[in-house]
């Protein structure tokens, strides 16, 4: 019998009343493991933060340097459609050219060439790698209840910390000269916007170990961020998010066939059946989808029957992919959509090691982007995996998970500062999971020293995105590149 293990004498070593006092020899009566954390705590990942702004001032990320090797809007926008579906292009392109956001949205790879010259302190995490102010929502939960957060994460990789901040910041900027509000409005939004960050990552370090993680997204962080004028709004998000589900879009989407099924009805250019032999490809890959989910989630998809196979043009950056859509029913006839979509290399990965960050290998690329899903949200779709489907990677999911977003161009004047606190807290959030939030909450600091050099950053950086934005559009009507509106 160990000492003092049910003995009835007080155990060698113990101090007033009994209580086992830590000595040397009782820490290391547990050796190190690997995977988990030293005891006793070794430094202080608060000041190695603190510390990083020796090298890397906090006003220091306002710079912005472009230089003579940046391709041109429309050179970057015609490589960033290598590998898509060519007649898909024309699509993107127009989507697009709409407006100086809609470009934003669909150029990461060039924002993250800009990026890539811009200072960073070395500090890693899973970014989402395209962390604009659209790309935030509501979505549901294994209970149906909504949970807000980040909601896509085609470019998710290990990277700076900073370049998913001042994506989200330039982006609020644009968002708002969109949907008409003054420079201040727009600045302060990007200020604001980063303040919540940095508050959120204090607020968060302070927390236990697993308080922090387990930080859930929801009505408590609109009060947090102090974004009340926002709560109308989401309301009536949230109001036609519960009703955007796998039904709603079967009832639209298809039609009752012989026998009882359904099958798509052709929408095109957006939602087209494939022939039968691309649909065996798509159904058969759907076996492979199944050996990356939990095993408990088998016996829920074994109730369902896959019935069809339709193509679905989605997105703006993501236009020219091959996204499909399955249609499975249970024994009811009840739908449930999956979304088969394309998961390409990110576009962020050729510019890490300009910064000093490593490319890992990836084996396959929907798993890259569903692991980092999970690894920056608190809640992720019970059904997300991955599969490969004549040869391509592609990620699986949920379609129509009762989702729900703000366009972040259509908020008046006065929701927008409210909206981008409310996205900077969830991005801070969501970069927790992987970083310190100690070491990041050490870097921010106390001041707004941060924010004023972001917020500069972003209204840069806008109108940089503006001139990209003019040269496509110049571009089109000189017949350079393709484009089709409206689509």
């Amino acid at each position: 019998m160990t000492a003092g293990a049910g003995s009835g004498s007080e155990p060698a070593g113990s101090g007033p009343g009994g209580v086992a006092a830590v000595t040397p020899s009782a820490a290391a009566r547990v050796p190190a493991v690997t995977g988990f954390a030293r005891w006793p705590a070794v430094g202080s990942p608060k000041d190695e933060g603190k510390a990083l702004r020796t090298r890397v001032p906090r006003s220091a990320h306002a710079d912005l340097t472009l230089t003579t090797d940046r391709p041109d809007a429309v050179s970057a926008v015609e490589e960033s459609n290598r590998g898509r579906i060519p007649e898909l292009t024309p699509i993107r392109v127009g989507r697009m050219s709409a407006s100086p956001f809609a470009f934003l949205r669909g150029s990461a790879g060039l924002m993250a060439h800009d990026l890539a010259r811009t200072p960073v302190t070395g500090i890693g995490a899973q970014i989402c790698g395209d962390a604009h102010a659209a790309n935030f929502g509501l979505y549901g939960d294994a209970r149906g209840e909504l949970v807000i957060d980040l909601n896509d994460f085609d470019e998710t990789v290990h990277g700076p910390w900073e370049w998913d901040l001042k994506r989200l910041a330039a982006s609020l900027v644009l968002a708002g000269r969109e949907g008409g509000a003054d420079e201040d409005v727009c600045r302060k939004a990007a200020y604001d916007a980063t303040g919540a960050y940095r508050r959120t990552m204090r607020l968060l370090a302070k927390l236990s170990a697993l308080d922090a993680w387990n930080a859930i997204a929801d009505e408590e962080l609109v009060s947090y961020t102090d974004a009340h004028d926002l709560l109308g709004t989401l309301e009536r998000v949230a109001e036609k998010a519960r009703a955007n589900t796998s039904g709603r879009f079967a009832a639209k989407a298809t039609r009752q066939v012989e026998g009882g099924g359904r099958h798509f009805v052709d929408a095109p250019p957006v939602l087209r059946r494939v022939d039968d032999k691309e649909a065996a490809v798509v159904a058969t890959s759907l076996t492979q989808y199944l050996t990356t989910l939990s095993e408990d989630r088998h016996p829920l998809l074994a109730r369902y029957a896959v019935q069809d196979v339709a193509f679905r043009v989605v997105g703006t950056g993501s236009v020219g992919t091959r996204s499909y859509v399955v249609l499975l029913l249970d024994h009811r006839g009840e739908p449930l959509v999956l979304q088969v979509k394309e998961a390409r290399p990110s576009a962020l990965e050729p510019h890490l090691p300009t910064v000093g960050f490593e490319v890992p290998e990836v084996d396959h690329e929907g798993r890259r982007v569903v692991l980092g899903q999970k690894r920056m949200q608190v809640v992720s779709d019970i059904l997300l995996g991955w599969t490969t489907v004549d040869g391509h990677p592609f990620q699986v999911r949920q379609f129509r998970n009762r989702k729900g977003s703000v366009d972040p161009a259509a908020l008046a004047a006065d929701q927008l500062d409210d909206y981008g606190r409310m996205t900077g807290a969830l991005l801070a959030r969501a970069h927790a999971h992987s970083a310190d939030p100690r070491l990041l909450a050490g870097y921010c600091g106390k001041n707004d020293e941060l924010d004023e050099a972001t917020a500069t950053f972003a209204v840069t950086y806008a109108d940089r995105t503006e001139a990209d934005h003019a040269d496509l559009v110049a571009a089109v009507r000189a017949g350079r590149i393709a484009a089709e509106t409206g689509v």
